[in-house]
Formats: C-alpha cells, sequence, structure tokens
C-alpha cells in the first residue's frame, strides 16, 4: 500500500509539473500575440496561475467559513481563464489577437491583482478570527457551576468505599479485686531427741 501512494504521489507531481510547463509556455505566447512585449510576457501565466493557486488554499482554509465562496468563484473563473487562454493561443496559430481579445488578456492582470490583494484580506481576518478567544456568556458559566457544584453535592453510590463491619466493644465489667487473708503459720514445737537403745527393744 505504501509504495501505491508514493507512486500516486509521483505521478500527481509529473503531470502537474508538465502541464504548468506547457500552460506557461502557451500563456506567454498568448500575451506575446495580445500585443504585451515579449520580456514581460512569462509575467501573465504567473499572475493566472498565481491566482488559481491562492484560490485553492483559500478554498482549503476557510473551511466552513463564509469567505470560501468567494476563494471558490476565484478558483473556478482563474481556472476558465486558464482554459480559455490555452485554447485561443490554439485558435490563434500564431496570429496577432484582434482588439478586443487584446483587451481582455489585457485587463486579467488588474482584476487578477484585485483580487489577490481582497484574498490575502480575508486570510487574515480568518486567522485572526480562529486564534481570538472564544467569548462564553456569564449565564453559561453561571450554569455550569451550579451544575457542578450540584454534582458534588449529589453522592454517588458506586463511588463510595466499601464499608468493613467492625465488632462493637465490649462494655463487662471489671471484678473488683477481693483482698486476700493472710494464712497464719502454726507455731512449730521442738522435737526432743529420744534415745534408742543399741541393740532394739526386748
Amino acid at each position: 500500500m505504501r509504495y501505491v501512494r508514493w507512486s500516486a504521489a509521483a505521478i500527481i507531481v509529473a503531470v502537474g509539473a508538465a502541464a504548468f510547463r506547457l500552460s506557461f509556455t502557451t500563456l506567454r505566447d498568448l500575451a506575446v500575440l495580445a500585443h504585451i512585449p515579449a520580456q514581460d510576457a512569462w509575467l501573465f501565466p504567473l499572475i493566472v496561475d498565481g491566482t488559481i493557486l491562492l484560490a485553492t488554499f483559500g478554498v482549503l482554509v476557510c473551511t466552513g467559513a463564509p469567505e470560501r465562496r468567494f476563494f471558490l468563484g476565484v478558483l473556478v473563473i482563474g481556472s476558465a481563464v486558464s482554459v480559455a487562454g490555452n485554447s485561443l493561443h490554439a485558435v490563434a496559430a500564431g496570429n496577432a489577437l484582434p482588439g478586443w481579445a487584446s483587451a481582455l488578456v489585457a485587463a486579467i492582470a488588474p482584476i487578477s491583482l484585485l483580487a489577490d490583494t481582497h484574498g490575502l484580506a480575508l486570510l487574515v481576518r480568518v486567522a485572526q478570527r480562529n486564534s481570538a478567544p472564544v467569548q462564553v456568556p456569564a449565564a453559561v458559566v453561571d450554569e455550569m457551576a451550579e451544575d457542578l457544584a450540584a454534582s458534588e453535592l449529589v453522592a454517588d453510590p458506586a463511588s463510595e468505599p466499601e464499608r468493613v463491619p467492625v465488632a462493637a466493644p465490649d462494655f463487662r465489667p471489671v471484678p473488683k479485686p477481693v483482698p486476700v487473708q493472710p494464712v497464719r503459720s502454726r507455731p512449730v514445737q521442738t522435737m526432743l531427741p529420744i534415745a534408742v537403745p543399741v541393740g532394739g527393744v526386748s
């Protein structure tokens, strides 16, 4: 798939370069046939193709903006002028253009200047609009704050931690200590020695 993409991109670049080369040469010759000096004739195709490129960029940048209609109109008109110029060059077959056709070719340059200048101003306005901070109404901000406060007050049962049962404390009374009476010891009597006769008792 990657090779297909690269091949398609290469084909587009090659076709675009060839088309620009042929269109440039044809429009330059058309400018010469319209009595434009030969040393300045190369500017005519730059004016036409440059206006088309500017209109294309404007259509891409101003997506969803009201200024996009202007660039669409310039793109359609510029493309029509380029196609008509190439066709007129083929019909002229190297002969000088009549007065009315030369007047139309000469009018393209100032009209393109007006269109390009206005298009640049529109692009600057769109860029400033996109970079400006969005102003949120105060009522919307207050409503969002109230909703946030209400959501914080309402507890979510699923978010509460699981409670672990704790055994109740035992409050049994502690028995009082019983005093122990000391045990009196009996007096020990001294035993007298007893004489036992040797040889036993007869």
